[in-house]
């Protein structure tokens, strides 16, 4: 059986590219079939076979791929999968656009309807404008298309598949994102340091801003893993008690979720690996309580909610935590729920199921 897989773009390494990795491990001889591939940046993918579109060919197509979504559905029409029986896209934008001939199976793992196209209010980076609004409005139409092609949605939470029956008017099954807590784990013998922890990139819907303007007041000291188009506003903002480490090795990153008093989580995420990554560590989590963190977070067990992102309502919660309630069996138990062996399984037997009833509805 020939299977191939599509993602967005490859020119970072985050929660999506995690989840790529790990149906990788499924479907080891699958390629990957993208828009924009950049290798130096993302080196795990040094050993698979990536085809990219005519993207790729653009001057400094890597790094303003922003700058390109326009040109995505295009992008990924453009491939030819007559050769597969199973087509999986991962996808948080125009992957899912792909066009397969009827003996093809297309799968789209759905990490987000795109959030800047139907949510506005939660990322607001591509209707900031008159031309951007038009844009995207051309862009919604197409997308609404694009997810008619798809035979067989899966959502990465309950609350992305309620997304997608709300823009898309699809059904879809539920399968948690994979993390890797065997890598994060706790020795059992965490010494907290005095300090809070912010993990990300820095770009706006991610609230970052929301951490500098608490954390300034508290004078309590934030460290921030990440990097990205608001680094450096952000610094500037910043006063001396707030870190910046840029993006640090995984080693580094292991070392601060396990030693962080508590790992905060500012914004609305469709599912949002970071805190189940902290708790696998034994580090309770502070998160916005909206989206996927009402999934993986259990109040006054894991971790707690803020309900509105203001400084007000953030800086009650921290003025009032207390670390040393939150029982390390409870963090790891809860955290893994979400381990890569069980998405491993659900996924492969879940596609499966899908391809079997494919194939008998198109009497394959």
């Amino acid at each position: 059986m020939n299977i191939a897989l599509v993602h967005d773009w490859l020119t970072d390494f985050a929660g999506s590219e995690k989840v790529v990795m790990e149906i990788l491990k499924i479907y080891p001889k699958a390629p990957v079939y993208t828009s924009i591939y950049d290798p130096k940046r993302v080196k795990e993918f040094k050993n698979i076979k990536v085809y990219t579109s005519y993207l790729q060919k653009l001057p400094l197509a890597k790094k303003f791929r922003r700058l390109l979504i326009p040109l995505m559905p295009l992008a990924f029409e453009q491939f030819d999968f007559s050769r597969y029986d199973i087509v999986i896209s991962s996808s948080t934008s125009a992957a899912k656009g792909i066009i397969t001939r009827p003996g093809t199976c297309h799968i789209s793992y759905c990490n987000t309807p795109t959030r800047y196209l139907w949510e506005p209010s939660i990322d607001r980076r591509a209707s900031d404008s008159w031309l951007k609004r038009r844009i995207n409005h051309k862009l919604r139409l197409w997308d609404v298309v694009a997810a008619e092609r798809v035979d067989y949605f899966l959502a990465n939470s309950k609350n992305v598949a309620k997304r997608i029956k709300k823009f898309y008017r699809r059904d879809s099954e539920v399968i948690y994102p994979p993390v890797d807590i065997d890598y994060f784990r706790s020795t059992g013998k965490n010494k907290k340091d005095d300090f809070y922890l912010f993990v990300g990139r820095l770009i706006p819907y991610k609230r970052a801003d929301l951490l500098i303007e608490v954390f300034n007041k508290l004078g309590l000291e934030l460290r921030i893993i990440g990097s990205g188009s608001e680094e450096n506003k952000l610094r500037a903002k910043a006063k001396n008690n707030i870190k910046f480490l840029g993006r640090t090795p995984d080693k580094e990153l292991l070392e601060n979720l396990k030693s962080a008093q508590a790992v905060i989580f500012p914004s609305e995420e469709d599912f949002g690996i970071v805190p189940v990554e902290a708790m696998a560590c034994g580090t309770p989590v502070i998160v916005f309580g909206a989206g996927g963190a009402l999934e993986t977070v259990i109040s006054g067990k894991t971790g707690e909610f803020f309900r509105r992102q203001t400084p007000e309502a953030l800086i009650e919660v921290i003025k009032n935590f207390k670390p040393e309630k939150y029982k390390l069996k409870d963090l790891r138990c809860q955290a893994e729920k979400f381990s890569a062996e069980i998405f491993r399984k659900n996924f492969k037997k879940t596609v499966d199921k899908m391809y079997s009833d494919y194939k008998k509805k198109m009497k394959l």
